[in-house]
């Protein structure tokens, strides 16, 4: 098979060893290498000049010291590229590599790599999801009893401004000089299954910061506003030298709050209009919050978010703090004018400080590791499920006898749990 076959090309393609390229530069990119390796040395040398002058190599280096060991002498077949496709350890080191020294784009391919459905790259996703935490663990040893890095969890109702909140509050961290990284979900399609990703797009400024790194991802149906990756994506953020983590969730109602279970901190971002004392009052997502943030308390909207302010104050004090070192506190701002920012960093901070000193800041880490542990066998026992080759057999078969009313669903789904559980 040759080396300009489409299969080796879309497997070159697939492995992102040409990332970014069109289909018409990969055939180029593909000839090129095979020069690169060829017996002529000096027409090796131009055509690595010409690579590395484009800003091509750096793509394709993981795949390039390989093919420089391969003997070309008699053609390029299957035969002798097969090694190099196969060794993805390879491929994983040089990507764990790069994002340890910062590059964005690395960054941006890890997260593709842990969102993944592919089986055989999901193995992939935890060998690198492994080098980054052993890599996290021993720079936080060499930080005495300090974390290198604060998790922020930002949820609210549509509408409530969190995208342009998190831009002006990102632009007020890196010109303090932190790396701020943004996890953004966006809703996915109930009917096509697929997502604006406009977060972004609101975040002009923030987005061309070198200081700042924002990735959006689409919920994919999963409850709680988040993914169910977003918590291994923090774990990238933190190896890349990232060390304030803004995870942005969707517009969510009062009982999804499963970004609590994944950062340091939880602030519940509502609008002027966020209901009167009774509702904050109410069991749910008010009660897991460790700050309330009144947003566009700007123009005529000024009265009406100091009311509401001051209803929310009243209100947490009926509500029972998580934290026996910290009371929920109700601030007021405007991303629009950049007014209360400064004052709710320093908020921000003295909540840090004093989770930190009494250790509590590590236990409630410690803690997550366990509810997310637990988060994905039931996500994983339930893709076992649906694969389970006796359950697919009979699933077609029991919706429609649910959808005719001749069984009820818990009967259909008793079946179904004992014909796997066999």
């Amino acid at each position: 098979m040759s080396l300009f076959h489409p299969r080796v090309l879309s497997r070159l393609h697939h492995r992102k060893y040409v990332s970014g390229t069109s289909t018409s530069n990969i055939d180029v990119s593909v000839c090129r290498l095979h020069y690169l390796c060829g017996k002529n040395q000096s027409d090796g040398k131009l055509k690595y000049v010409s690579l590395n002058r484009q800003g091509f190599l750096h793509q394709i280096q993981p795949v390039l010291t390989r093919f420089r060991s391969v003997n070309f002498s008699n053609g390029v077949h299957s035969d002798n590229i097969k090694d190099i496709f196969n060794d993805e350890d390879g491929y994983v080191n040089h990507l764990f590599k790069r994002i340890t020294e910062n590059d964005r784009g690395s960054l941006a391919r890890g997260i593709t790599l842990i969102e993944t459905t592919s089986e055989k790259k999901k193995i992939q996703a935890q060998l690198l999801l492994k080098k980054a935490l052993h890599y996290n663990k021993e720079k936080e040893s060499h930080l005495l009893n300090k974390t290198s890095s604060f998790r922020i969890g930002l949820s609210g109702p549509p509408g409530a401004g969190k995208s342009t909140f998190i831009e002006a509050f990102g632009q007020f961290l890196t010109e303090k000089g932190h790396k701020v990284a943004v996890l953004a979900v966006d809703p996915s399609s109930s009917q096509t299954g697929g997502s604006l990703l406009a977060d972004k797009t609101r975040m002009q400024n923030l987005s061309v910061d070198m200081n700042a790194f924002i990735r959006p991802s689409p919920s994919k149906g999963t409850l709680g506003g988040v993914t169910r990756t977003t918590n291994e994506a923090i774990i990238l953020c933190e190896a890349a030298g990232y060390d304030i983590i803004l995870i942005e969730t969707i517009g969510v109602g009062q009982s999804e709050f499963v970004v609590a279970d994944m950062v340091d901190m939880f602030c519940l971002l509502i609008p002027p209009a966020g209901g009167d004392e009774l509702q904050g009052i109410k069991r749910g997502i008010v009660e897991v919050a460790d700050m309330v943030v009144v947003n566009k308390s700007d123009g005529d909207l000024v009265p009406a978010a100091i009311r509401i302010q001051l209803e929310y104050v009243s209100a947490l004090k009926f509500v029972r703090p998580r934290s026996q070192n910290w009371k929920p506190d109700v601030v007021r701002i405007s991303s629009l004018t950049g007014e209360g920012i400064p004052d709710l960093w320093k908020t921000i901070s003295s909540y840090r400080h004093k989770l930190t000193d009494s250790r509590e800041l590590f236990q409630k880490r410690e803690n997550q590791k366990k509810i997310w542990m637990w988060n994905y066998i039931k996500d994983h026992i339930m893709d076992a499920f649906r694969v389970h080759p006796s359950v697919k057999k009979l699933i077609p078969n029991m919706e429609q006898q649910v959808k005719k009313g001749a069984i009820t669903p818990g009967l259909a789904a008793d079946s179904l749990i004992k014909e796997f559980m066999k």
